[in-house]
């Protein structure tokens, strides 16, 4: 240890985390119980701690001082003192060097040691003993940043919600094998902010990137010893750090940067957080950080048994939502991304787990009352995933005003209705529609529904054509991990095949999925690689495997260039007319001035359902009217928006299906303009005829010539 001792001041209790002032380096650490923290420093290496400093004053139970000498780059961590009194819920040891909840980058020194854990490993009451020994030589560092950045003139592009069409993506998932990115940036922020990338996603039509978990994040140990790895993320371990693997500097200007370039693109940035847990996991579970802090403050402990965690997500632990400052920690990490990294939205993992003020999902708890008055947050895009694995936690169309969902009941529907279930007729115009029976009666929107079929966690879209059974073997637990029930169909073999009759019917059920979730009202979301045909080999928690299994394939681009072309022309004709993206829900009644509904639901024979058709157990058939002459809209001038009349016919028998095509064209004429079949259908027909619709396909029909240029 260094002889020389660092001058400290007192400094303030605020901001918390290590802030660089110009001049020096305040540091504030919350601990509702601790009796004394040390600051820890390292050298340059973060090899050899060179001093420990007690931080001299504690305002508010925040332990705070300033170090007039600190600069940007200096390497920290604390020690925490307090009881060790696992019963009590206290987990204080100041042998274990822990993580700034607020620290801003987090660097690569940790090794999974048994020296992480509080108590002795292999100790006869377990995590009731307390272990001496040191973990500072293998633990995680927080370097303190100079947060400047010339960010020009950058704006949040602000895409309206019912415009939105979002892209799930992993940062190296997305980038790892491109061809056209520079080898040393590929699996980086840098990458994903290169032309290459950036080019395809803006042809294909999308406007927000959500990422997967980027916030830094701990690879769990008994994944690390099989030889895996954490490759999706969900295991958070800092709130407020870049995940630093993900970047090829160790700058936070790195992610800035990416950020800056894909809002040059026209697009947004949407972050996959995770706010409901960390990587401490339950009582057994290292001490990192939070747990040594403060146990008792940031977790949710079982009440009369304060050793125990109650666990809502399945990752052992629960963050503590009803202590304020937890609630603190959470704002000003959301407001951090906002304000200093310039993300516009984000997508909160298991969500529900949020809502919980006691022990039921609180429809209205502090955290969303919290979000709703805040000038920043209530702002950006907001998503839910509605549910957690703790009773009650299934909330979809339970969340506030202000916030969208992932719509699993969507995701369900479409599945099931073009796997061939019968007497789905019924959801499925619902799902069409934006989930009106969830979403219609608090006020909000169809863009409240974050329509997906597939996303990271499931089948990719041509595994869920080419697989009835999950087959996850190389995640190394018997094929007993993800979910059994995935509403899949094989198309009649299971696996990859070179029968042409079958690899063409995965093709066309493809495309019909694809189709219904841009035709459809609400927010889609496409999975990374689904425009191309990305498979997982049937892996469907794939959450292990940071490889070729996870990775998009690049050359898939010309292997599926046709499927790749269809997606493009399906988003571009949702974003060409409005009333495939509407801002309000449809009344099903006439036009004001026409005579004819907004929406009309249409047997085969051309009329509109009976009640009776609508219950039909062996239905598999629908056409939807879409009035978009003198649509019920306006622009954002006041403007009443024209758009061409639509009619949706969707056959999900295996057999063709003639549908008579409805007196209800404008000038007489129906023009296909998107069309999942194989065979090629004429320019245009005339209304009162019967169209021939084959088996399991799904075709969309105009009454103008917006789009005759490009016609199926």
């Amino acid at each position: 240890m260094n002889a020389k001792k660092s001058a400290v001041w007192i400094g303030a209790p605020y901001p918390l985390g290590a802030t660089w002032d110009g001049l020096g380096v305040n540091f504030a650490l919350f601990s509702d119980h601790a009796e004394k923290v040390e600051l820890c420093l390292f050298d340059e290496s973060g090899e050899h701690q060179v001093e420990s400093i007690t931080l001299p004053e504690c305002t508010d139970r925040i332990f705070h001082g300033y170090l007039p000498e600190a600069r940007p780059g200096l390497l920290y961590g604390y020690r925490v003192y307090g009881p060790y009194d696992p019963l009590a819920g206290h987990r204080f040891n100041h042998h274990k060097l822990l993580l700034d909840p607020y620290a801003r980058v987090i660097t690569d020194h940790f090794q999974w040691r048994d020296e992480h854990f509080g108590y002795t490993v292999g100790h006869e009451q377990e995590d009731l003993s307390f272990d001496e020994r040191d973990s500072a030589p293998f633990a995680l560092r927080a370097k303190v940043i100079d947060p400047a950045f010339t960010w020009g003139d950058d704006r949040s592009p602000r895409i309206p919600w019912h415009d939105t069409v979002i892209y799930e993506c992993h940062v190296k998932g997305l980038t790892k094998l491109h061809p056209l990115v520079p080898e040393a940036l590929r699996g980086t922020y840098a990458a994903l902010a290169t032309k290459p990338v950036l080019d395809h996603l803006r042809q294909l039509g999308v406007t927000a990137i959500e990422l997967m978990p980027v916030h830094a994040f701990m690879r769990d140990r008994m994944l690390v010893d099989r030889g895996l790895t954490n490759y999706w993320g969900y295991n958070s371990i800092g709130y407020f750090a870049a995940e630093n693997h993900y970047s090829s500097t160790g700058l936070v200007g790195e992610f800035k940067t990416m950020v800056k370039a894909i809002h040059a693109a026209g697009m947004e940035v949407i972050l996959d957080v995770v706010y409901n847990h960390t990587a401490e996991g339950n009582h057994m579970g290292p001490t990192l950080s939070f747990r040594g802090i403060d146990n008792k403050a940031y977790y949710r402990l079982v009440d009369g048994d304060q050793r125990h965690y109650m666990d809502y997500t399945g990752c052992g632990n629960t963050l503590n939502m009803m202590h304020p400052r937890v609630l603190q920690l959470i704002m000003d990490s959301l407001r951090y991304w906002v304000l200093e990294m310039h993300v516009d939205g984000f997508r909160f993992d298991l969500a529900s787990a949020l809502a919980r003020e006691l022990h039921e999902v609180d429809r209205l708890g502090a955290f969303f009352d919290i979000i709703c008055q805040d000038p920043v947050l209530s702002q950006v895009k907001l998503i839910a995933e509605p549910w957690d694995i703790g009773e009650g936690g299934y909330q979809v169309g339970n969340f506030p005003v202000g916030w969208a969902e992932w719509n699993g009941k969507f995701r369900d529907s479409v599945r099931a209705y073009w796997k061939g279930d019968g007497g789905l007729i019924g959801d499925l115009a619902y799902r069409l529609t934006g989930s009106s029976d969830l979403y219609g009666d608090d006020g909000r929107s169809p863009s409240a529904s974050i329509n997906f079929v597939t996303a990271h966690d499931g089948f990719t879209m041509m595994d869920l054509v080419s697989y009835n059974s999950k087959h996850n073997e190389a995640n190394g637990e018997e094929n007993r991990d993800g979910d059994n029930n995935n509403i899949s169909w094989n198309c009649g073999v299971e696996g990859p095949t070179d029968d042409p009759t079958i690899q063409a019917l995965r093709h066309r059920q493809v495309r019909n999925l694809l189709a219904t979730l841009f035709l459809s009202q609400g927010v889609p979301m496409l999975l990374m690689g689904d425009e191309m045909g990305r498979s997982q080999q049937g892996n469907n928690n794939a959450y292990c495997q940071d490889n070729e299994l996870s990775w998009l394939d690049w050359s898939l681009v010309e292997q599926n260039a046709a499927l790749l072309a269809f997606t493009q022309r399906a988003i571009a004709l949702r974003q060409r007319h409005p009333v495939l993206h509407r801002r309000h829900f449809f009344h099903g009644r006439n036009i004001k001035g026409h005579d004819i509904k907004d929406i009309m639901w249409l047997n085969p024979n051309g009329h509109e359902l009976t009640d009776e058709e609508w219950g039909h157990d062996f239905a598999r058939s629908l056409g939807v009217f879409l009035g978009g002459h003198g649509l019920d809209e306006r622009d954002y001038q006041g403007r009443p928006l024209e758009d061409d009349n639509m009619l949706l016919l969707l056959n999900a028998h295996a057999d063709q299906v003639s549908f008579m095509l409805p007196k209800l064209a404008r000038n007489g004429r129906w023009t296909p303009l998107l069309s999942t079949a194989d065979t090629q259908f004429k320019a245009s027909y005339s209304h009162g005829v019967k169209l021939a619709v084959p088996g399991r396909t799904l075709i969309l029909l105009g009454d103008g010539q917006y789009d005759h240029e490009k016609s199926a």
